[in-house]
Protein backbone atom coordinates (compact mmCIF):
# COMPACT_ATOMS: atom_id res chain seq x y z
CA UNK A 1 0.00 0.00 0.00
CA UNK A 2 1.28 3.68 -0.90
CA UNK A 3 1.40 5.47 2.68
CA UNK A 4 0.01 9.28 2.33
CA UNK A 5 -0.86 9.94 6.26
CA UNK A 6 -0.96 13.39 6.60
CA UNK A 7 1.74 15.19 7.88
CA UNK A 8 0.14 18.59 8.90
CA UNK A 9 -2.86 20.30 10.40
CA UNK A 10 -4.98 19.23 13.49
CA UNK A 11 -3.69 17.13 15.91
CA UNK A 12 -6.99 14.68 15.96
CA UNK A 13 -7.24 14.62 12.33
CA UNK A 14 -3.26 13.42 12.41
CA UNK A 15 -3.62 10.86 14.37
CA UNK A 16 -7.04 9.45 13.15
CA UNK A 17 -5.37 9.46 9.59
CA UNK A 18 -2.55 7.87 10.93
CA UNK A 19 -4.98 5.27 13.10
CA UNK A 20 -7.17 4.89 9.48
CA UNK A 21 -4.38 4.11 7.82
CA UNK A 22 -3.29 1.02 9.78
CA UNK A 23 -6.48 -0.71 10.14
CA UNK A 24 -6.93 -0.59 6.54
CA UNK A 25 -3.29 -2.15 6.21
CA UNK A 26 -4.32 -5.06 8.79
CA UNK A 27 -7.48 -5.57 6.98
CA UNK A 28 -6.14 -5.35 3.66
CA UNK A 29 -7.77 -2.94 1.56
CA UNK A 30 -6.44 -0.93 -1.13
CA UNK A 31 -5.14 2.73 -1.24
CA UNK A 32 -8.49 3.56 -3.34
CA UNK A 33 -10.37 2.31 -0.15
CA UNK A 34 -8.25 4.51 1.86
CA UNK A 35 -9.00 7.62 0.52
CA UNK A 36 -12.81 6.67 0.27
CA UNK A 37 -12.95 5.77 3.87
CA UNK A 38 -10.65 9.23 4.72
CA UNK A 39 -12.98 11.84 2.24
CA UNK A 40 -15.51 13.42 4.12
CA UNK A 41 -18.64 13.22 1.91
CA UNK A 42 -20.24 17.08 2.49
CA UNK A 43 -18.38 20.20 4.21
CA UNK A 44 -20.28 22.99 4.42
CA UNK A 45 -19.18 26.55 5.63
CA UNK A 46 -21.99 29.29 6.44
CA UNK A 47 -22.26 32.80 7.85
CA UNK A 48 -24.14 33.52 10.81
CA UNK A 49 -25.02 37.12 11.07
CA UNK A 50 -26.38 37.91 14.19
CA UNK A 51 -27.68 41.35 15.83
CA UNK A 52 -26.17 42.13 19.10
CA UNK A 53 -28.18 43.13 22.30
CA UNK A 54 -26.47 46.81 21.45
CA UNK A 55 -28.03 46.82 18.08
CA UNK A 56 -24.72 46.01 16.16
CA UNK A 57 -24.53 43.42 13.74
CA UNK A 58 -21.79 40.43 13.76
CA UNK A 59 -20.95 37.82 11.85
CA UNK A 60 -19.32 34.55 12.52
CA UNK A 61 -18.26 31.56 10.82
CA UNK A 62 -20.08 28.07 11.04
CA UNK A 63 -19.47 25.12 10.17
CA UNK A 64 -21.33 21.42 9.46
CA UNK A 65 -19.06 18.46 8.43
CA UNK A 66 -20.54 14.81 7.63
CA UNK A 67 -17.93 12.68 7.06
CA UNK A 68 -19.60 9.48 6.34
CA UNK A 69 -23.82 8.38 6.05
CA UNK A 70 -22.72 4.68 5.01
CA UNK A 71 -23.96 3.03 7.92
CA UNK A 72 -26.85 5.60 8.78
CA UNK A 73 -27.37 9.42 9.28
CA UNK A 74 -24.70 11.18 10.41
CA UNK A 75 -24.35 12.33 14.28
CA UNK A 76 -22.11 14.30 16.19
CA UNK A 77 -22.55 17.66 18.23
CA UNK A 78 -22.43 21.40 18.09
CA UNK A 79 -19.37 23.41 19.14
CA UNK A 80 -19.48 26.92 20.05
CA UNK A 81 -15.59 28.11 20.45
CA UNK A 82 -13.29 31.30 19.38
CA UNK A 83 -10.60 28.02 18.33
CA UNK A 84 -13.06 26.34 15.97
CA UNK A 85 -12.05 25.68 11.95
CA UNK A 86 -12.91 23.57 9.14
CA UNK A 87 -10.80 21.49 9.85
CA UNK A 88 -10.83 20.61 13.54
CA UNK A 89 -15.23 20.14 12.75
CA UNK A 90 -13.82 17.33 9.94
CA UNK A 91 -11.43 15.73 12.67
CA UNK A 92 -14.28 15.20 15.32
CA UNK A 93 -16.80 14.27 12.15
CA UNK A 94 -14.23 11.53 11.17
CA UNK A 95 -13.87 10.55 14.81
CA UNK A 96 -17.74 10.42 15.15
CA UNK A 97 -17.75 7.82 12.51
CA UNK A 98 -15.31 5.46 14.23
CA UNK A 99 -17.33 6.47 17.54
CA UNK A 100 -20.30 5.19 16.18
CA UNK A 101 -18.85 1.73 14.15
CA UNK A 102 -16.86 0.62 17.20
CA UNK A 103 -20.18 0.19 19.74
CA UNK A 104 -22.39 -1.25 16.40
CA UNK A 105 -24.98 1.78 15.93
CA UNK A 106 -26.70 2.51 12.53
CA UNK A 107 -24.84 6.39 12.20
CA UNK A 108 -22.36 7.90 10.96
CA UNK A 109 -19.53 10.91 11.47
CA UNK A 110 -20.83 14.44 11.42
CA UNK A 111 -19.92 17.49 13.50
CA UNK A 112 -20.78 21.08 13.27
CA UNK A 113 -19.78 24.06 15.18
CA UNK A 114 -19.24 28.21 15.20
CA UNK A 115 -16.09 30.13 15.64
CA UNK A 116 -17.03 32.08 18.68
CA UNK A 117 -16.57 33.00 22.38
CA UNK A 118 -19.98 31.96 23.47
CA UNK A 119 -19.57 32.78 27.19
CA UNK A 120 -19.27 36.60 25.71
CA UNK A 121 -22.93 36.36 24.84
CA UNK A 122 -25.97 37.25 26.48
CA UNK A 123 -28.52 34.35 26.72
CA UNK A 124 -30.34 36.36 23.72
CA UNK A 125 -27.33 36.91 21.43
CA UNK A 126 -26.55 32.75 21.74
CA UNK A 127 -30.27 32.27 21.16
CA UNK A 128 -30.02 34.55 18.04
CA UNK A 129 -26.91 32.89 16.76
CA UNK A 130 -28.18 29.87 17.15
CA UNK A 131 -31.60 30.50 15.52
CA UNK A 132 -29.48 31.56 12.56
CA UNK A 133 -27.17 28.86 12.47
CA UNK A 134 -29.88 25.72 12.70
CA UNK A 135 -31.51 27.97 9.28
CA UNK A 136 -27.97 28.29 7.44
CA UNK A 137 -27.62 24.31 7.71
CA UNK A 138 -31.15 23.51 7.30
CA UNK A 139 -30.39 22.14 3.92
CA UNK A 140 -28.03 18.97 5.18
CA UNK A 141 -29.72 18.06 8.12
CA UNK A 142 -32.80 16.61 9.48
CA UNK A 143 -33.65 13.42 11.49
CA UNK A 144 -32.83 10.84 8.69
CA UNK A 145 -29.86 12.69 7.56
CA UNK A 146 -27.79 14.23 9.74
CA UNK A 147 -28.64 14.93 13.44
CA UNK A 148 -27.25 17.61 15.70
CA UNK A 149 -26.44 17.12 19.17
CA UNK A 150 -24.94 19.54 22.12
CA UNK A 151 -20.85 19.51 22.84
CA UNK A 152 -18.54 22.29 23.85
CA UNK A 153 -20.06 25.58 25.42
CA UNK A 154 -23.63 23.91 24.04
CA UNK A 155 -26.66 21.83 25.73
CA UNK A 156 -29.95 21.16 26.04
CA UNK A 157 -31.03 24.87 25.98
CA UNK A 158 -29.28 25.34 22.59
CA UNK A 159 -30.72 22.14 21.31
CA UNK A 160 -33.91 23.15 22.34
CA UNK A 161 -33.51 26.49 20.03
CA UNK A 162 -32.25 24.98 17.13
CA UNK A 163 -35.13 22.20 17.39
CA UNK A 164 -37.75 25.09 17.33
CA UNK A 165 -36.54 26.69 14.62
CA UNK A 166 -36.33 23.40 12.63
CA UNK A 167 -39.69 22.97 14.28
CA UNK A 168 -40.88 26.59 12.99
CA UNK A 169 -39.60 26.06 9.08
CA UNK A 170 -40.70 22.47 8.83
CA UNK A 171 -44.89 23.31 10.30
CA UNK A 172 -44.32 20.08 12.45
CA UNK A 173 -42.83 18.74 15.54
CA UNK A 174 -39.38 16.01 14.85
CA UNK A 175 -38.49 15.58 18.33
CA UNK A 176 -35.70 13.04 16.48
CA UNK A 177 -33.97 16.24 14.28
CA UNK A 178 -31.52 16.88 17.29
CA UNK A 179 -30.60 14.79 20.85
CA UNK A 180 -29.56 16.32 24.24
CA UNK A 181 -32.90 17.65 24.64
CA UNK A 182 -34.46 18.89 27.44
CA UNK A 183 -36.40 15.80 28.31
CA UNK A 184 -39.54 17.58 28.58
CA UNK A 185 -38.77 18.37 24.81
CA UNK A 186 -38.30 14.39 24.20
CA UNK A 187 -35.30 14.30 25.64
CA UNK A 188 -33.73 10.85 26.95
CA UNK A 189 -33.73 10.00 30.31
CA UNK A 190 -29.96 9.10 31.38
CA UNK A 191 -28.18 11.23 28.46
CA UNK A 192 -26.64 13.84 30.66
CA UNK A 193 -24.24 11.49 32.34
CA UNK A 194 -23.93 8.90 29.82
CA UNK A 195 -20.54 9.67 28.42
CA UNK A 196 -19.38 9.28 31.84
CA UNK A 197 -21.37 5.88 32.52
CA UNK A 198 -19.90 4.52 29.51
CA UNK A 199 -16.30 5.89 30.76
CA UNK A 200 -17.38 3.33 34.10
CA UNK A 201 -18.41 0.29 32.39
CA UNK A 202 -15.30 0.67 30.18
CA UNK A 203 -13.10 1.29 33.56
CA UNK A 204 -14.78 -1.68 35.17
CA UNK A 205 -14.13 -4.19 32.44
CA UNK A 206 -10.08 -2.86 32.19
CA UNK A 207 -9.62 -3.38 35.64
CA UNK A 208 -10.84 -6.39 35.64
CA UNK A 209 -8.38 -7.66 32.35
CA UNK A 210 -5.75 -6.36 34.72
CA UNK A 211 -7.44 -8.71 38.19
CA UNK A 212 -7.37 -5.66 39.83
CA UNK A 213 -10.05 -5.39 42.36
CA UNK A 214 -12.34 -2.44 42.58
CA UNK A 215 -11.81 -1.50 46.38
CA UNK A 216 -9.87 1.11 46.95
CA UNK A 217 -8.69 1.66 43.20
CA UNK A 218 -7.31 5.21 43.21
CA UNK A 219 -8.66 7.69 40.47
CA UNK A 220 -7.59 10.88 38.71
CA UNK A 221 -9.61 12.73 36.85
CA UNK A 222 -8.48 15.73 34.35
CA UNK A 223 -11.47 17.99 33.58
CA UNK A 224 -13.99 18.65 35.92
CA UNK A 225 -16.65 19.40 33.69
CA UNK A 226 -19.91 17.44 32.59
CA UNK A 227 -17.95 14.16 32.01
CA UNK A 228 -15.32 14.29 34.37
CA UNK A 229 -17.94 15.21 37.66
CA UNK A 230 -20.46 12.60 36.02
CA UNK A 231 -17.79 10.27 35.97
CA UNK A 232 -15.65 11.01 39.55
CA UNK A 233 -19.32 10.96 41.02
CA UNK A 234 -20.18 7.18 39.53
CA UNK A 235 -17.59 5.46 40.74
CA UNK A 236 -17.07 7.53 44.23
CA UNK A 237 -20.89 6.94 44.88
CA UNK A 238 -21.75 3.68 43.21
CA UNK A 239 -18.47 1.88 43.56
CA UNK A 240 -15.55 1.81 46.23
CA UNK A 241 -13.24 3.59 43.54
CA UNK A 242 -11.19 6.60 45.55
CA UNK A 243 -10.90 10.20 43.63
CA UNK A 244 -7.53 11.41 44.51
CA UNK A 245 -7.16 14.01 41.96
CA UNK A 246 -9.37 16.12 40.00
CA UNK A 247 -8.74 19.28 37.96
CA UNK A 248 -10.67 22.25 35.58
CA UNK A 249 -9.62 25.19 33.74
CA UNK A 250 -8.34 26.84 37.58
CA UNK A 251 -6.01 24.40 38.37
CA UNK A 252 -5.67 20.56 39.74
CA UNK A 253 -5.99 19.59 43.69
CA UNK A 254 -4.80 16.32 45.26
CA UNK A 255 -6.48 14.45 47.87
CA UNK A 256 -4.51 11.32 48.82
CA UNK A 257 -7.52 10.31 51.22
CA UNK A 258 -9.95 10.79 48.68
CA UNK A 259 -12.36 12.97 47.83
CA UNK A 260 -16.24 13.39 48.97
CA UNK A 261 -17.65 13.96 45.51
CA UNK A 262 -20.98 15.13 47.16
CA UNK A 263 -18.70 17.92 48.88
CA UNK A 264 -16.76 19.02 45.51
CA UNK A 265 -20.45 19.34 44.14
CA UNK A 266 -21.83 21.54 46.98
CA UNK A 267 -18.86 23.59 46.43
CA UNK A 268 -18.94 23.92 42.82
CA UNK A 269 -22.91 25.22 43.55
CA UNK A 270 -21.48 27.55 46.30
CA UNK A 271 -18.81 29.25 43.56
CA UNK A 272 -20.38 28.87 40.05
CA UNK A 273 -19.15 25.94 38.99
CA UNK A 274 -15.43 26.09 39.27
CA UNK A 275 -12.46 24.21 41.69
CA UNK A 276 -10.95 27.61 42.03
CA UNK A 277 -10.10 27.83 45.99
CA UNK A 278 -11.22 24.02 47.00
CA UNK A 279 -7.42 24.36 48.29
CA UNK A 280 -8.45 26.24 51.08
CA UNK A 281 -11.76 24.19 52.11
CA UNK A 282 -9.29 21.73 54.09
CA UNK A 283 -5.73 21.53 55.08
CA UNK A 284 -5.54 18.12 53.19
CA UNK A 285 -6.36 19.54 49.68
CA UNK A 286 -3.45 20.06 47.93
CA UNK A 287 -2.89 22.28 44.93
CA UNK A 288 -1.01 20.59 42.06
CA UNK A 289 -0.13 21.45 38.28
CA UNK A 290 -1.57 20.10 35.47
CA UNK A 291 1.22 18.08 34.68
CA UNK A 292 1.28 16.63 38.31
CA UNK A 293 -2.25 15.36 37.44
CA UNK A 294 -1.32 13.65 34.41
CA UNK A 295 1.84 11.89 36.41
CA UNK A 296 -0.25 10.72 39.61
CA UNK A 297 0.59 7.42 40.92
CA UNK A 298 -2.62 6.41 40.59
CA UNK A 299 -4.78 3.06 38.79
CA UNK A 300 -6.56 5.27 36.31
CA UNK A 301 -5.91 7.96 34.54
CA UNK A 302 -9.50 9.68 33.11
CA UNK A 303 -8.15 12.92 30.73
CA UNK A 304 -11.94 14.42 30.54
CA UNK A 305 -10.51 18.04 29.40
CA UNK A 306 -9.48 18.78 25.45
CA UNK A 307 -7.43 16.85 22.90
CA UNK A 308 -3.59 16.71 22.87
CA UNK A 309 -2.58 16.85 26.63
CA UNK A 310 -0.45 13.22 26.90
CA UNK A 311 2.10 13.41 24.34
CA UNK A 312 5.57 11.95 23.42
CA UNK A 313 6.62 14.37 26.18
CA UNK A 314 5.36 13.33 29.08
CA UNK A 315 3.89 9.78 28.51
CA UNK A 316 6.86 7.69 30.00
CA UNK A 317 5.77 9.72 33.01
CA UNK A 318 2.49 8.59 33.32
CA UNK A 319 2.16 6.29 35.85
CA UNK A 320 -1.48 4.99 35.79
CA UNK A 321 -2.15 1.10 34.67
CA UNK A 322 -5.39 2.39 33.10
CA UNK A 323 -5.80 5.14 30.62
CA UNK A 324 -9.92 5.76 30.32
CA UNK A 325 -10.08 8.44 27.63
CA UNK A 326 -13.01 10.56 28.17
CA UNK A 327 -12.43 13.72 26.04
CA UNK A 328 -11.71 13.64 21.97
CA UNK A 329 -8.10 12.73 21.21
CA UNK A 330 -6.93 13.46 24.81
CA UNK A 331 -3.20 11.65 23.57
CA UNK A 332 -1.07 12.63 20.55
CA UNK A 333 0.34 10.18 18.41
CA UNK A 334 3.63 10.08 20.12
CA UNK A 335 2.25 9.90 23.30
CA UNK A 336 0.30 6.85 22.10
CA UNK A 337 3.85 5.21 20.95
CA UNK A 338 5.20 5.35 24.11
CA UNK A 339 2.00 4.54 26.20
CA UNK A 340 1.91 1.57 24.05
CA UNK A 341 5.58 0.27 24.19
CA UNK A 342 5.06 0.74 27.82
CA UNK A 343 1.84 -1.71 27.27
CA UNK A 344 -0.21 0.60 29.13
CA UNK A 345 -3.57 -0.30 28.96
CA UNK A 346 -5.27 2.62 27.23
CA UNK A 347 -8.67 2.12 26.40
CA UNK A 348 -9.59 4.54 23.70
CA UNK A 349 -11.37 7.98 22.95
CA UNK A 350 -14.17 6.35 20.47
CA UNK A 351 -14.92 3.72 22.93
CA UNK A 352 -14.23 4.70 26.25
CA UNK A 353 -16.48 7.88 25.62
CA UNK A 354 -19.05 6.11 22.98
CA UNK A 355 -21.85 5.84 25.80
CA UNK A 356 -22.69 9.83 24.91
CA UNK A 357 -23.35 8.57 21.28
CA UNK A 358 -24.77 5.63 22.32
CA UNK A 359 -28.17 7.53 24.24
CA UNK A 360 -28.13 9.84 21.83
CA UNK A 361 -29.02 6.89 19.41
CA UNK A 362 -31.59 5.89 22.15
CA UNK A 363 -32.94 9.05 21.88
CA UNK A 364 -33.35 9.53 18.29
CA UNK A 365 -34.88 6.28 18.76
CA UNK A 366 -37.58 7.22 20.80
CA UNK A 367 -37.83 10.10 18.77
CA UNK A 368 -38.70 8.64 15.77
CA UNK A 369 -41.32 6.54 18.17
CA UNK A 370 -42.73 9.21 19.89
CA UNK A 371 -41.99 7.23 22.52
CA UNK A 372 -40.19 7.41 25.81
CA UNK A 373 -38.22 4.78 27.89
CA UNK A 374 -37.63 4.57 31.41
CA UNK A 375 -34.38 5.54 32.96
CA UNK A 376 -33.61 1.28 34.02
CA UNK A 377 -34.65 0.50 29.70
CA UNK A 378 -31.56 3.09 28.88
CA UNK A 379 -29.05 2.07 31.35
CA UNK A 380 -29.34 -1.72 30.31
CA UNK A 381 -29.20 -1.02 27.04
CA UNK A 382 -26.33 0.95 27.48
CA UNK A 383 -24.48 -1.27 29.67
CA UNK A 384 -25.24 -4.08 27.13
CA UNK A 385 -23.65 -2.30 24.26
CA UNK A 386 -20.52 -0.98 26.03
CA UNK A 387 -19.70 -4.77 27.46
CA UNK A 388 -20.16 -5.88 23.83
CA UNK A 389 -17.88 -3.25 22.48
CA UNK A 390 -15.13 -3.57 24.64
CA UNK A 391 -14.97 -7.25 24.11
CA UNK A 392 -15.19 -7.34 21.15
CA UNK A 393 -12.28 -4.47 20.64
CA UNK A 394 -10.59 -6.54 23.58
CA UNK A 395 -10.75 -9.65 21.66
CA UNK A 396 -9.17 -8.16 18.30
CA UNK A 397 -6.13 -6.81 20.27
CA UNK A 398 -5.18 -10.09 21.48
CA UNK A 399 -5.50 -11.67 18.68
CA UNK A 400 -3.74 -9.57 16.66
CA UNK A 401 -1.03 -8.47 19.17
CA UNK A 402 -2.00 -4.85 18.83
CA UNK A 403 -3.07 -2.12 21.22
CA UNK A 404 -6.92 -1.61 21.90
CA UNK A 405 -6.65 2.30 20.08
CA UNK A 406 -5.60 0.25 17.03
CA UNK A 407 -8.10 -3.00 17.70
CA UNK A 408 -11.05 -0.28 18.15
CA UNK A 409 -9.99 1.72 14.58
CA UNK A 410 -10.13 -2.20 12.95
CA UNK A 411 -13.79 -2.81 14.44
CA UNK A 412 -14.93 0.52 13.52
CA UNK A 413 -12.95 0.61 9.92
CA UNK A 414 -14.29 -2.71 8.66
CA UNK A 415 -18.04 -2.23 9.75
CA UNK A 416 -17.85 1.12 7.98
CA UNK A 417 -15.53 -0.20 5.10
CA UNK A 418 -18.23 -3.16 4.66
CA UNK A 419 -20.65 -1.01 4.48
CA UNK A 420 -19.39 1.17 1.94
CA UNK A 421 -18.81 -2.25 -0.27
CA UNK A 422 -22.49 -3.54 -0.38
CA UNK A 423 -23.83 -0.72 -0.91
CA UNK A 424 -21.79 0.15 -3.64
CA UNK A 425 -21.15 3.51 -5.85
CA UNK A 426 -23.98 5.06 -7.56
CA UNK A 427 -24.42 5.61 -10.27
Amino acid sequence: MVHTVLTHGDPMLLMADVQLERAVSRLGFDEAMLDWLRTPERKLQVAVPVRMDDGQIQVFDGFRVQHSTARGPAKGGIRYHPQVTMEEVQALATLMTWKCGVVGIPFGGGKGGISVDARQLSTAERERMTRRYAAMILPIIGSRRDIPAPDVDTDAQTMAWFDDTITMFKGYADPAVVTGKPVDLGGSLGRAEATSRGMAHCTLLALDKLNVDIDDVTIAVQGYGNVGRNYAEIMDREFPAKIIAISDVTGAYFNGDGFDTQEIAQFLRRTGGLLEGLDQEKPHIERITNEGLLTCDVDVLAPAAIEGQITGANANDVRAKVIIEGANGPTTIGGHEKLTARNVLVVPDILANAGGVTVSYFEWVQGLQFHAWTLDEVATRLERIMINAFENVWEVSQNHGISMREAAFMVAVDRVAQAMLTRGLFP
